[in-house]
């Protein structure tokens, strides 16, 4: 069973990867360019790009609130290691000379520019600035992990479990105060920092695996979770969501990947007192999640989308009235 990430080994590699030479980074180019050119997928890849990137015409970047890519580096970062590392891997392909901008961390607001983020609202506003949130796959080495689970659904408890930090998230709050201690349900706060009441003790990935129902319940942005619960075989169950990343929670289908509740919990027992009687369903559901993690499963995949996307994010910006990458 995989677990989590190895932060030594992606510090390692991220340190290494701001050493690499501007002539190789070219030659890499190329092959991007090339095995984009010659897959079979490339239609699902186009997709994904325009997915993440929505921008259309051309903006013109302000220079008093961008940044050019000479001044992205690790001395200069803003926000932690993680953000600047998965940036740099692709900004680095392109001139020094580009401007961009970048907001690191748990974004839930709407930008008046073209902004590069990790999590964007899945609501857009009246000015149509949803276009703006550029996403990319950022502080992956948390978020990106999916596991091989060996335990069947049928043969994990019946019973919903949640762990993680309440701290802060009212959302979070609201379900521990309704079923904390509750039959058929298992959950508690693992953060510390709220009342002493709500603590559990905290549970590996490995244990989260013999429990049949995993809730999968926003944070600051994005339920961190979901992904690997969804490519375990466990159901996550959750309100849809409200926010989105790099694994596209918008797309997500209620009932088909995920067992969709009200966002006051009030339909939860019911709902999982249903999948409980007819497991089949609840396999189906377990079965399409897997399909759909799939597609995030191709490094080479991957690599393709997230520098297409910052090379559309170059094409569709302007500096002084002049288009970037034309």
């Amino acid at each position: 069973m995989a677990g989590k990430n190895s932060h030594i080994t992606y510090y390692i590699r991220g340190f290494m990867m701001t050493l690499t030479p501007r002539w190789l980074l070219a030659l890499r180019e190329k092959r991007i360019m090339a095995e984009y050119a010659r897959r079979a997928d490339k239609s699902d890849i186009d997709a994904r790009v325009d997915y993440y990137n929505r921008l259309a015409g051309v903006c013109e970047l302000p220079a008093d609130a961008s940044r050019t890519l000479a001044d992205h580096t690790y001395r200069k970062r803003t926000g932690n290691s993680t953000y600047f590392f998965d940036t740099f891997e692709f900004t680095r392909y392109f001139s020094k000379a580009f401007r961009w901008m970048h907001q690191p961390g748990d974004v839930t607001s709407l930008f008046d520019y073209p902004t590069v983020v990790k999590s964007r609202p899945l609501a857009d506003d009246e000015r149509g600035r949803a276009v703006n949130s550029v996403v990319m796959k950022l502080d992956k080495v948390r978020h990106f992990m999916f596991v091989n689970d060996p335990i069947a659904l049928t043969d994990k408890k019946p019973v919903v479990l949640f762990r993680g930090d309440a701290h802060g998230k009212p959302g979070r709050i609201d379900f521990l105060n309704k079923f904390m201690g509750k039959e058929g349900f298992d959950a508690g706060d693992v953060g510390g920092r709220i009342d002493a009441r709500y603590r559990a003790g905290k549970l590996s990935i490995g244990e989260h695996l013999h429990y049949r129902y995993i809730m999968a319940l926003e944070g600051y942005d994005v339920a961190s979770n979901l992904k690997w619960v969804m490519s375990s075989n466990c159901v996550a169950v959750m309100p849809r969501p409200t926010c989105e990343t790099w694994f596209m929670e918008g797309t997500l289908r209620p009932d088909y990947h995920y067992i969709e509740i009200k966002p006051d919990y009030s339909d939860i027992e019911e709902r999982i007192s249903y999948y409980n009687s007819h497991p089949d369903e609840a396999q189906a559901i377990v079965d399409h999640a897997h399909e759909y993690v799939r597609q995030f499963l191709d490094r080479k995949k991957e690599r393709i989308v997230s520098y297409l996307v910052m090379r559309k994010y170059f094409a569709h910006t302007a500096v002084d009235g002049k288009v970037q990458l034309p």
